[in-house]
């Protein structure tokens, strides 16, 4: 799971992504490079006039379910729910998610790294991820739209997807292990990285074509190691 990630400055994402229009450019929104769970930041959709037209969004990073209340994702019964990564074996059925996914509402998360823990050594090391040709990530994701029922206020919100790392040998390193399961069943997550010629493909294509593209790529596209230290390759 993804819990802390940093987003490019919105000039940068404009310049890579060729942006065509942004919307819903938040007036409560701070521009936070670091984010957060429940934190306002930008993610790329399908603008609905042209099919290819790429939408800089401010949305939450965390998926509010359409029973929910208030912004903070809730369960019918009130409890808390964490939402920021969506298990993608499970969004198809999921409360949450299936609408989205079923609708294709899939969206391009940026980022110029994403942090997993690490805890080989017995105790929590962050790490910290980049790509090791220096671009940006573009991490698959679904978004909605939530509205207010209080204020009519509509909420944009996103979700990063994930995908079972337990078999890849630098992602399966992430999380920490349950003792009581052998390695091959710990069910480590990663989330998943999309190649650049797919961008277009990812926010336009069928949900069967999309299912295609759920995939960890290989450790040489990563540029990964302990955030207090220098990041090496891997």
């Amino acid at each position: 799971m993804c819990t802390r990630y940093i987003s490019p400055e919105q000039r940068e994402i404009e310049a890579f992504w060729r942006i065509d229009r942004r919307s819903n450019q938040r007036k409560d929104w701070e521009n936070l490079l670091t984010v957060f769970p429940l934190s306002l930041a930008s993610f790329i959709r399908r603008a609905d006039e042209v099919e290819y037209a790429r939408e800089l969004v401010v949305g939450q990073w965390g998926m509010i379910p359409p029973w929910s209340k208030t912004n903070v994702p809730l369960t019918a019964q009130g409890k808390r729910l964490s939402t920021v990564n969506a298990r993608s074996e499970r969004m198809a059925k999921a409360p949450t998610y299936k609408e989205a996914w079923a609708r294709g509402k899939r969206c391009i998360i940026p980022a110029a790294s994403f942090d997993e823990s690490n805890w080989e050594t017995g105790k929590n090391v962050w790490w910290r991820f980049r790509r090791a040709d220096g671009a940006p990530w573009g991490l698959a994701g679904l978004w909605n739209a939530w509205i207010d029922k209080e204020t009519g206020e509509v909420w944009d919100n996103y979700t990063m997807l994930t995908l079972n790392a337990d078999s890849h040998p630098l992602m399966g390193r992430m999380h920490k292990p349950d003792p009581k399961l052998p390695p091959d069943q710990q069910d480590k997550r990663s989330v998943i990285p999309l190649a650049v010629h797919d961008f277009d493909r990812w926010l336009t294509c069928t949900v069967e074509e999309a299912k295609e593209m759920l995939q960890v790529p290989g450790v040489e596209l990563f540029n990964a190691g302990p955030v207090d230290a220098e990041v090496q390759e891997v």
